[in-house]
């Protein structure tokens, strides 16, 4: 027979196992499984995308000319301000022209004598013609007279012709520019011998408005962009206007437009030209700067933009999306990509539009997991009025 005091201590051994196998068994009992995860998706849809392509390039002068002496002389006078802008014809050099324009007053005196002998050539013919009429001189010595007329003309035309070619030597002496632009510094200074064969030029003159980006581009990738538009999955887009980008990666605020590509391909590079033609009224693109273009490489009716963020890489570089099924679950969607517009790819493969592809939410979420898709937009307005009650 036991005591009360053992009765007593049995009795509260069982009510704590009691509790303990309560507190044990009770996660077991609980239901399994997790409900529906919240996530952000964006569906999507086809809509015209112009495709670009930024391109390394470097800027030329729009015209260049080289100042260059046609004929010798010492340079007297330098006439321009080095780095300033000229006009065309204006003067640059004036280089001594003393012996040349000795040679156009000795043409000159050339051709007065030359009109002397003409005019009595001409009184000549004039009387042998009468004298021959009345037969009271020989036919040959109207022949002579008619000769010697001839002969006299011609000496005129050629005294002419030398006051006219020595005028343009002369005018050779004041070197002027062959067109308008920037002038860069002087090769040469006052008192200097310059000839006519020479190699270097006295200056050089840079047409800078409009100026020209020329850019490189793969022969490789203009084969692919070549076999997309003659498939029709894309249209050429030509006369878009083209984007400059500056060294510091500012965009220049006046836009180009595509003057052409070149007929070859450098074998070196593996690469051909194109050129753009771009205004620029302040001078702000110089020669020789280092820039990049955006230039428009064609655009597709059809095309497919998915979220940056809905698109994920693994090491391999494979890129794959989570997407919401027809039964409100996750499914994981292998997809290709080519290129980034704005803060979206171009989607080649993978996905379809109408697909509901999770932007927000990835981290909480696995393949076969059911989830309660909100599309982005309407997402962000249920937020809006929350956040002004709540700054109320």
């Amino acid at each position: 027979m036991s005591s009360p005091r053992f009765a007593s201590r049995k009795a509260i051994l069982v009510f704590f196992a009691a509790l303990l196998t309560a507190g044990c068994g009770g996660p077991q009992d609980a239901p399994q499984g997790m409900g529906a995860v919240p996530v952000t998706v964006v569906t999507l849809k086809t809509e015209q995308v112009t495709l670009t392509r930024e391109l390394p390039g470097r800027t030329t002068p729009f015209l260049v000319a080289e100042v260059r002496p046609q004929v010798d002389g010492i340079v007297q006078q330098r006439l321009f301000t080095e780095g300033g802008s000229v006009e065309a014809g204006q003067p640059l050099y004036q280089l001594d022209d003393a012996t040349y324009a000795a040679n156009v007053a000795s043409a000159r005196a050339a051709l007065t004598r030359a009109e002397a002998s003409l005019h009595t050539a001409q009184l000549n013919a004039r009387r042998s013609a009468d004298l021959i009429a009345i037969n009271a001189i020989s036919r040959q010595d109207d022949e002579n007279a008619t000769a010697a007329l001839k002969q006299a003309e011609a000496d005129v035309a050629a005294a002419r012709a030398a006051v006219r070619s020595a005028e343009v030597t002369l005018g050779y002496a004041r070197i002027s520019a062959p067109i308008g632009g920037r002038i860069g510094r002087s090769t040469v200074t006052q008192g200097a011998l310059v000839t006519a064969n020479q190699a270097t030029p006295l200056a050089t003159v840079q047409q800078l408005d409009p100026i020209y980006v020329d850019l490189t581009q793969s022969s490789a990738e203009w084969l692919h962009l070549r076999k997309d538009l003659q498939s029709g999955r894309m249209q050429g887009a030509r006369d878009l206007p083209v984007k400059v980008l500056l060294e510091d990666g500012t965009e220049y605020p006046q836009p180009g437009k595509l003057a052409f590509s070149e007929v070859s391909v450098d074998p070196t590079t593996g690469s051909f030209a194109l050129r753009v033609l771009v205004p620029n009224p302040d001078h702000t693109l110089l020669p020789g700067m280092y820039v990049r273009a955006v230039i428009g490489t064609g655009s597709r009716q059809d095309g497919l933009l998915v979220p940056q963020q809905g698109i994920a890489r693994d090491p391999k570089g494979n890129t794959t999306a989570m997407v919401v099924d027809k039964d409100g679950k996750v499914e994981l969607r292998p997809v290709r990509v080519s290129q980034a517009i704005a803060d979206k790819w171009l989607v080649e493969e993978g996905l379809v539009a109408g697909d509901r592809v999770i932007v927000e939410g990835l981290q909480k979420i696995r393949p076969g997991a059911p989830v309660q898709a909100t599309e982005a937009g309407a997402a962000a307005a249920q937020a809006a009025p929350a956040a002004r009650a709540a700054q109320q």
